[in-house]
């Protein structure tokens, strides 16, 4: 395990036990810190050194790799050269600094997204927690360029929801008022970078989700089919605990467990025995039986979907097993899909089964290897293979330079889930503190600042490390329309984005494009085996012998 429950050198603590990307495993949104993505949200990238400089010396303390990981992955330095540099600068020293790398990406086929940086958010659905802290996500993102993901079964949940009977889906749907909060929040301060994602399963296709956002948006929106995650194998789930919501749900056409309308359930809800009920959403493809039958329906799915006007279509698939992963890469590439995200287990912000996340699926960097792999094996045969976004437990600048090294050429794109929602919490938190009267609009969970933020500041131009930044890019009088949350989004962003610069510089690639699999190496043979990646000493061994010899 790379990390410990407290880092001395930069001053971070996690509250609770740390995992593999560093976070909590039990990330709460009233958290008063201090992990490093919590403290990052609000002093950006000063974080990226040791604290107290000028008094401490400091030393690295991750000398062990043991077992198949990102962690188990380093990152290749090298002493000469400099490729990917923007047109106009040259290879003198004075342009090959780290601010000059280009942290800009697209993805797409006939039409490219373009985003500042090569991040998304994972998918934030019909989880209470999303719809609370949407404003902060989406806003934040929208200022970043970077894509935004709504996820599954919005519309479904949402009572205000008017959905018509009947099998037609067009025009089934007649409003949504949570789903249009969540896109029109984010294209307010859309400015051609990013991009909104509309994801789409079972109960969302029945519903006619896809319809309606096509008429309503046009081509404004991509769509995304949904085939699974990395936190569990069957549909996504909440939490509720009326049962008047239940019944609700239930009406709604989904699986609600247990099932409110038996009357046992009903008097143990009234006496206490039952206090919550789970909202959970069907199995795709459970009528199929083979790849070839999954192929015919998922091209038909996809021709439907430009029939309607969608000229940007993208697949989200989970830590399923290899034949899966194989389908998702080459249908997504013959149907000349915009994206694939492909997510490995461990990761998960809704409230997925815990043993589920614990023990099913193939973790990220197992997964993210077959899928270079398999693209490899496509782009071999002349196939134009769908650009990729890999996902699964992802919190790091380091874990974002050492994704879109794994699967070069094909990913564009580094998705981020649990890490990108902590700065929506903290901000909203700090929001509410200084102003209780919008504490319940924020979703704010504290009365007063913890010591954790008034000792950085007490007011939000102090807090936060990119306030001016931000408006900068809104003006100052639309500042009081931006939630804190998004600030601290922005705050975040801003670490991340200068940390994955300085890895770039230091492996002298200046643009993303000219990452590739050669700028990592494992730190044990088993990863080395696992991902096709060099061992550490094995890595230019013979370039160097060559030199020895000359």
């Amino acid at each position: 395990m790379r990390f410990a429950k407290n880092n001395d050198a930069i001053g971070t603590t996690n509250r609770g036990n740390p995992t593999e990307s560093s976070l909590c495993s039990l990330c709460r949104a009233d958290c008063m810190g201090k992990c490093e993505t919590w403290s990052s949200s609000l002093i950006g990238r000063k974080l990226l050194y040791p604290r107290d400089f000028g008094t401490v010396t400091a030393g690295a303390n991750n000398t062990t790799h043991v077992g198949v990981s990102y962690n188990s992955l380093r990152v290749q330095g090298r002493a000469y050269g400099a490729h990917g540099l923007k047109e106009g600068l040259s290879n003198s020293p004075d342009d090959c600094i780290f601010p000059n790398a280009c942290l800009e990406s697209e993805f797409g086929k006939e039409i490219k997204t373009k985003t500042r940086l090569p991040l998304q958010t994972g998918a934030l659905g019909s989880t209470f927690i999303a719809a609370k802290y949407w404003d902060s996500f989406s806003i934040g993102g929208a200022l970043c360029g970077m894509p935004v993901v709504i996820g599954e079964n919005v519309v479904g949940v949402d009572r205000k929801s008017d959905i018509g009977p009947g099998s037609e889906r067009k025009g089934k749907i007649k409003s949504a008022p949570e789903l249009e909060r969540r896109i029109d929040g984010y294209m307010r301060y859309f400015d051609g970078y990013g991009g909104i994602l509309v994801q789409l399963n079972v109960e969302d296709a029945r519903n006619g989700v896809a319809e309606f956002v096509a008429d309503k948006y046009g081509d404004k929106c991509i769509m995304e089919l949904k085939w699974g995650q990395g936190a569990k194998d069957i549909g996504g789930e909440i939490q509720v605990k009326s049962l008047d919501y239940a019944l609700f749900l239930k009406n709604r056409g989904y699986v609600v467990d247990p099932d409110p309308t038996v009357p046992e359930v009903q008097r143990g809800f009234k006496e206490g025995a039952v206090n919550a009920f789970a909202r959970h959403s069907r199995l795709g493809n459970t009528d199929l039986d083979d790849a070839a039958q999954v192929q015919e329906a998922f091209m038909a799915t996809v021709d439907y979907l430009r029939s309607i006007g969608f000229k940007r279509i993208s697949l989200k698939t989970g830590a399923y097993g290899m034949e899966e992963l194989a389908m998702a890469v080459k249908f997504a590439t013959d149907a000349k899909l915009d994206l694939l995200t492909i997510d490995g287990s461990g990761g998960g912000t809704g409230m997925s089964p815990w043993n589920m996340m614990q023990a099913w699926g193939v973790p990220s960097i197992h997964l993210h290897s077959k899928a270079h792999e398999y693209a490899s094996i496509l782009a071999a045969r002349g196939l134009d293979v769908v650009d990729m976004s890999f996902a699964g437990g992802f919190a790091l600048e380091d874990h974002v330079f050492k994704a879109l090294a794994l699967g070069a050429p094909y990913t564009k794109m580094v998705c981020m889930g649990r890490a990108i929602m902590i700065p929506g919490f903290l901000g909203s938190n700090i929001e509410g503190a200084l102003h209780p009267d919008r504490r319940e609009a924020v979703s704010g969970n504290w009365d007063s600042l913890p010591k954790t933020v008034s000792n950085i500041g007490a007011a939000p131009e102090e807090i936060f490390a990119s306030y001016f930044d931000v408006e900068k890019k809104v003006g100052k009088d639309e500042m009081k329309n931006i939630p804190y949350g998004a600030i601290a989004f922005c705050t975040l962003m801003d670490k991340l984005s200068c940390g994955l610069q300085q890895f770039m510089a230091g492996a002298r690639k200046f643009s993303l494009k000219a990452i590739s699999r050669d700028d990592i190496f494992a730190a044990n043979r088993e990863t080395a085996r696992e991902t096709g990646i060099a061992f550490i000493t094995e890595a230019n061994d013979e370039r160097a012998k060559k030199i020895l010899n000359s």
